[in-house]
């Protein structure tokens, strides 16, 4: 059974950057609730060159419905040139806390 809960991975500059965008989402009610992962590395390429970054990630939980509009914010809100913003639908889960972001996205 599919469900209607979405969560969107991103990844941000810094812890600080993170939360910027983590409270926009909250306050638009795009997200009931966005997780914060310090400390991530990242190895990647980046205009030809092997790069090594130090990133923070955020888990954005949302809607199905939302979760367009949530990505166009983050995007918007981004630092980078090119955002990763990758959404991921829930596939299973515990009935009262999907429940709850239905109630707190405002669906």
């Amino acid at each position: 059974m599919q469900y209607e809960e979405t969560v969107l991975y991103v990844t941000a500059k810094d812890v600080q950057d993170a939360e910027r965008m983590g409270r926009v989402l909250v306050a638009k009610r795009l997200a009931a609730c966005v997780n914060i992962l310090g400390g991530m590395r990242s190895v990647y390429r980046w205009k030809e060159k092997i790069e090594v970054g130090h990133e923070a990630v955020l888990l954005v939980k949302t809607t199905r419905k939302a979760a367009k509009r949530a990505l166009e914010m983050i995007v918007e809100l981004h630092e980078n040139e090119v955002p990763c913003v990758m959404s991921f639908p829930v596939v299973d889960g515990h009935g009262p806390f999907l429940h709850w972001i239905h109630a707190q996205v405002g669906e």
